[in-house]
């Protein structure tokens, strides 16, 4: 890319950034364009920005400089801040925290609430959101409310373009929870569908839609081969059994304990003669660190990824628990960052924007 062009893309980058950033909680710059009021000295001119506490350097390397006066110099510096400590680690092994740990919801449905009259609700509840082709789909749907209900509901799966229906069922109510409850079979065509639910409430006809897909089979995980250190590395080679040949795009969840530790991604071509995809943990991310025990490898999903443009992305899940294994000695890792020459020049120009307000 050109110095100019990168130049510009880097400017509104981080204008669109440092823009949110001013307009977020974590902001403590204060500024304000009203006018004082108080003595005929001041009077006519704008107050002046209050200074924000001392930025850290984007570098260790940098001296610590105070934060500018100028908004767009100090959104500019906490841009290149920001980016400059992101660019340590390369893109398939980043720091995993507690809070993003926590939103990851992994195959979860969110269960779709239907607002009723008189504050009743009518709720439709799956165990997950995308099934491999031949599993039942348990559905539970309940109602609240005062409305008078019958003993049992229709559930239908249909295709959201034509809405034509491709299997149906009853749902029954259970006398103990008062839950509507069957299953509808997914041995349909891998795609998107919408499940209708329809309930008599007060004698008349009212319809929940909420989605799901049907993935098709694309494996099975069969565990973790020995894992070992390469390049300021841990390698996780993780085996996979692919029905078909391609691309697949493998991602999962570091753990050492409850302790999350990284996010990890890779891809690669398998087949019938390759059947494993190696995550690395970057040295960054484990060297100098207080970690015991065993690692866990959670949250592991797979992804067909299209042969063809147009053609859709096939998602599978290596089983609930996991894998546990036991690392190899991590004593000749280093605190090194990655290298990428582009992401340091992005870096470098971001701070001398910075450094010119």
């Amino acid at each position: 890319m050109p110095r100019k062009a990168l130049v510009v893309s880097l400017v509104a980058a981080s204008f669109v950034l440092g823009t949110g950033y001013l307009l977020s909680e974590d902001n403590r710059f204060g500024f304000s364009w009203d006018m004082q009021t108080q003595g005929d000295e001041g009077r006519g001119k704008p107050r002046s920005a209050q200074p924000a506490p001392g930025t850290v350097s984007a570098t260790a390397s940098r001296q610590q400089k105070p934060p500018s006066d100028s908004p767009v110099g100090f959104m500019l510096a906490k841009v290149a801040e920001e980016y400059a400590r992101s660019v340590r680690y390369p893109p398939w092994s980043i720091p995993l925290t507690e809070a993003q740990a926590r939103a990851y919801r992994g195959n979860h449905y969110e269960p779709v609430a239907l607002p009723l009259e008189h504050g009743g609700q009518f709720i439709v509840t799956l165990d997950k959101f995308r099934f491999t082709r031949g599993e039942d789909i348990l559905v539970v749907a309940s109602l609240q409310g005062p409305q008078v209900v019958g003993d049992s509901l229709q559930a239908t799966l249909e295709r959201p373009e034509s809405r034509d229906p491709v299997t149906s069922t009853t749902l029954e109510r259970d006398g103990q929870t008062g839950y509507y409850e069957g299953s509808l079979s997914s041995d349909e065509e891998p795609g998107e569908y919408r499940l209708i639910v329809e309930a008599a409430i007060d004698g008349k006809p009212v319809r929940h839609a909420s989605s799901l897909t049907i993935e098709p089979y694309l494996g099975d995980f069969e565990g973790l081969e020995d894992t070992y250190i390469s390049n300021n590395n841990l390698i996780i080679p993780v085996i996979f059994s692919p029905q078909t040949s391609g691309f697949y795009g493998l991602s999962a969840q570091l753990y050492n304990g409850q302790q999350p530790v990284a996010q990890l991604q890779a891809e690669k071509r398998l087949d019938r003669t390759s059947d494993t995809i190696s995550l690395k943990v970057h040295g960054t991310l484990l060297a100098g660190k207080s970690l015991n025990g065993k690692f866990q490898l959670r949250n592991i999903q797979i992804r067909q990824l299209p042969a063809r443009p147009g053609d859709r992305t096939h998602y599978a899940f290596g089983p609930d628990d996991g894998y546990d294994f036991e690392p190899p000695d991590l004593d000749d890792l280093t605190d090194t960052p990655a290298v990428n020459p582009e992401s340091e020049q992005r870096a470098a120009l971001l701070q001398q924007l910075a450094d010119k307000f």
